[in-house]
């Protein structure tokens, strides 16, 4: 089943606002992935909330709102265990992805890499952040009503009546 955190909690965890959650989420940057919508409270994944806390890092260190973007859609969708393989490096201006302790020291060393944000680290703060928000299951909240079909009603109606 799907689990997420609803808005309240996904901004405390993330380090962000209300106010750029719901930015974020009209603006397509991140959105909630396990459920969504006008009729229910829109349901953040732990994914989620982590590329709500990268996006949150990476704007904190001046990168640009274009380049963010760019790194969150290289990110989004992977699973959890390569997220925590993966550390970003920055040098003020662009984001680079490393997999390994080799290339963060060759991005290093030709001078490109200014700070670096291990993703392992994030996941291991938004676990500890999270265990003490609960939980909601996607399938245990209500859904919305379903569309009324017409004629099979009358069908019924004309066999009972």
């Amino acid at each position: 089943m799907d689990v997420g955190y609803r808005g309240p909690a996904a901004c405390t965890a993330a380090g962000i606002t209300y106010r750029q959650l719901d930015y974020w989420a009209r603006t397509g940057l991140v959105e909630p992935s396990v459920r969504s919508g006008a009729q229910n409270a829109p349901l953040y994944s732990l994914p989620d909330i982590l590329l709500l806390k990268v996006a949150k890092r990476l704007l904190d260190t001046g990168i640009s709102l274009q380049q963010i973007r760019n790194a969150v859609d290289h990110l989004r969708g992977r699973p959890a265990p390569d997220l925590a393989r993966i550390t970003l490096m920055s040098d003020g201006v662009s984001v680079y992805e490393c997999t390994t302790p080799d290339e963060v020291v060759d991005l290093m060393q030709r001078g490109q890499g200014m700070f670096g944000l291990a993703l392992a680290n994030v996941w291991r703060e938004l676990e500890d952040a999270l265990g003490v928000v609960p939980a909601e299951e996607r399938a245990d909240l209500p859904t919305a009503p379903q569309p009324v079909d017409e004629l099979a009603r009358r069908r019924r109606e004309r066999r009972t009546g």
